[in-house]
């Protein structure tokens, strides 16, 4: 497993994809946060990092399916997969390899964004005036957005060849699971569904651990969606190789 994880890692840093996308994602975040009037920390007037914290679950839903739709994608179309299969790997073992080199991945784009914490913490009056607690709740969930995302974009790169459609499916499938159930649980006003739907919404329990208070149910929820994403994945592979 670790062969198939180093190999599929050092694949991913090998390609101008992995650096043009993370290059993406940091350079449209500072943008947003230092220079955009709407949206900059500087014309906020509070030392924090909300903004922040609410725009990153948005760019993820870019940048993860476009780290991960090359995972099986790529490997079909090529016929490589086929040579993978035929070693003594069992599929979840290629499917965790692959997930965890496209989370280190995603890990690897988070940590230069610690800088912006650092900056804030410095221009606060007196300096080192934020709440360091709320913000590490924040990145744990955001580490926690990031593993949901991908799995969902391993498993949509498990249904097709091409790249472009894998990603394509990744993006939609994230934005219903973060904003959609949030969505329908205003459509339906009802005390039942409404509950239902917000406690299968990804964006409710990321907002609740992003509050600096780290819930089992929150922590469940995660490990939970992750695993049924990469559930899936496991059925999509086996029903294949039959």
């Amino acid at each position: 497993m670790y062969a198939v994880f180093k190999r599929e890692l050092f694949s991913l840093l090998n390609s101008m994809m992995a650096y043009i996308t993370i290059g993406i994602f940091l350079l449209a975040m500072g943008l947003l946060l230092w220079f955009f009037p709407d949206t900059a920390i500087l014309d906020y007037g509070y030392a924090e990092l909300t903004v922040f914290f609410s725009l990153a679950p948005f760019l993820f839903m870019f940048l993860i399916p476009a780290i991960t739709m090359r995972s099986f994608a790529e490997e079909r179309r090529e016929g490589t997969y086929i040579l993978l299969a035929t070693r003594p790997l069992t599929d979840w073992q290629i499917i965790l390899a692959k997930y965890w080199a496209c989370f280190v991945l995603v890990l690897c784009a988070l940590i230069p964004t610690l800088i912006y914490y650092y900056s804030v913490s410095q221009l606060g009056l007196p300096q080192g005036n934020i709440d360091g607690g709320a913000v590490t709740g924040s990145y744990i969930g955001l580490l926690l957005l990031g593993a949901a995302f991908t799995a969902i974009g391993i498993f949509a790169s498990s249904v097709t060849k091409n790249q472009v459609i894998a990603f394509a499916v990744a993006v939609f499938l994230c934005f219903i699971t973060y904003r959609g159930f949030d969505a329908m649980s205003q459509i339906f006003a009802l005390q039942y569904f409404e509950a239902a739907f917000l406690a299968l919404s990804v964006n409710e329990h990321y907002q609740s651990i992003s509050r600096g208070v780290l819930d089992t149910r929150d922590l469940v929820y995660f490990v939970s969606f992750v695993v049924l994403f990469l559930g899936l994945t496991r059925l999509v592979i086996g029903g294949r190789k039959w």
